[in-house]
């Protein structure tokens, strides 16, 4: 048998294989690097591209939140200007209760009674005056209770006839102002 010496040849694979596997080992850390950098790039522009969206969503939310305030403003100035109508149209509605009470009044008033003041609180209204005797100050209450626009007399205060006075009694009789049923709640209610 021949005798070959492989030795030189064997130095020479491993030669080889050392550099294939150093050009491996290079070129997978040229990859990974390559694919580290590619993926750091591509991740600071996806971030980029969502702080932008970010910001814009920011600015939009700003914007609608003044549009908002300015929305709960308006329907502030709405209610008020609401508040106000139903206020107006209520005195409209009880401007010409004030005549059908003085109306009633005059009417409810029977001889012998003298007013000396009338006051209004509300719906409350007291009457002051002066009466030639207690019987006509019942008969102001019978009347004060027969009327549409007046009702609930309560006599406050009344004091004994006064010599001086040429014999009137001092009376404060305070009733309650109502409003009389239109026609239609009264064809509701009967």
């Amino acid at each position: 048998m021949a005798r070959v010496n492989l030795l030189p040849w064997r130095e020479k694979e491993r030669h080889r294989r050392q550099r294939l596997m150093t050009a491996a080992s290079i070129l997978a850390v040229v990859l990974t690097l390559a694919g580290a950098l590619a993926s750091y790039f591509l991740t600071e522009d996806w971030i980029l591209a969502q702080e932008a969206r970010n910001a814009l969503l920011t600015v939009e939310i700003a914007r609608l939140d003044s549009k908002i305030r300015e929305i709960k403003e308006i329907e502030n100035q709405k209610q008020d200007l609401l508040a106000r109508m139903e206020i107006i149209q209520e005195l409209q509605h009880l401007r010409p209760e004030v005549v059908h009470l003085f109306d009633e009044i005059v009417t409810t008033i029977p001889n012998g009674v003298l007013l000396t003041g009338i006051r209004q609180t509300g719906n409350q209204v007291v009457l002051e005056g002066r009466a030639q005797s207690y019987g006509r100050i019942s008969e102001l209450m019978r009347n004060i209770n027969a009327s549409a626009w007046m009702t609930d007399p309560m006599l406050k205060i009344i004091k004994e006839q006064d010599k001086s006075d040429a014999g009137l009694s001092h009376f404060e009789l305070q009733m309650r102002q109502q409003r009389p049923p239109s026609p239609e709640e009264a064809k509701a209610a009967g």
